[in-house]
């Protein structure tokens, strides 16, 4: 599983619009999403750094780690945005089943963690739901429900890839909204 102690973060701006990738490797963004950030297999970068922290900076239009690494070494380290307020990237494709990029949402500001989340379009080639509705609990709180097993979620991107990656009562069936 994907280590959520390492972040990936901007040390210069990064526009809003720059395309990093080709994402290597077999494309499987969420499945080790969860509603908070656990700690796993820590992986020292720097020896000022803990936890281990990756900062890239355009050079030449192109970005590149501390040690001028291109995206394809590091990319794959990028953390899974649990909702639409923390994700600056989303995952995108130019034709179905084509090679997938990560695209800048707006202007990345230094010292932000870079976290990405499925395009709409890329979402249901995948058939990851694209939407959650929230209910709130007996606190008050919002809470995002599986539909199929009950299983309550904090973060609505936590439910859509527990619905797509690991909900046994889900699969080969359309997502549920709250209004069905």
């Amino acid at each position: 599983s994907r280590a959520s102690a390492i972040s990936v973060s901007a040390e210069s701006c990064i526009p809003a619009g720059l395309r990093l990738g080709p994402v290597p490797g077999t494309f499987k963004l969420g499945k080790y999403l969860s509603d908070r950030k656990e700690p796993g297999p820590k992986k020292k970068v720097f020896s000022y750094a803990v936890p281990p922290v990756f900062q890239v900076r355009m050079v030449r239009g192109e970005l590149v780690d501390e040690a001028g690494s291109s995206a394809l070494e590091w990319i794959g380290l990028i953390r899974a945005a649990r909702n639409s307020q923390e994700q600056t990237l989303e995952a995108v494709a130019d034709l179905p089943g084509g090679q997938i990029f990560y695209r800048a949402l707006r202007d990345v500001q230094p010292g932000e963690e870079l976290t990405v989340w499925y395009s709409n379009p890329l979402a249901q080639w995948f058939d990851i739901p694209v939407t959650a509705t929230p209910t709130h609990d007996e606190k008050g709180e919002e809470r995002y429900i599986c539909w199929y097993c009950w299983r309550t979620f904090k973060y609505p991107n936590s439910l859509k890839a527990h619905v797509h990656f690991h909900c046994a009562l889900s699969h080969g069936r359309p997502f549920l909204h709250h209004d069905h």
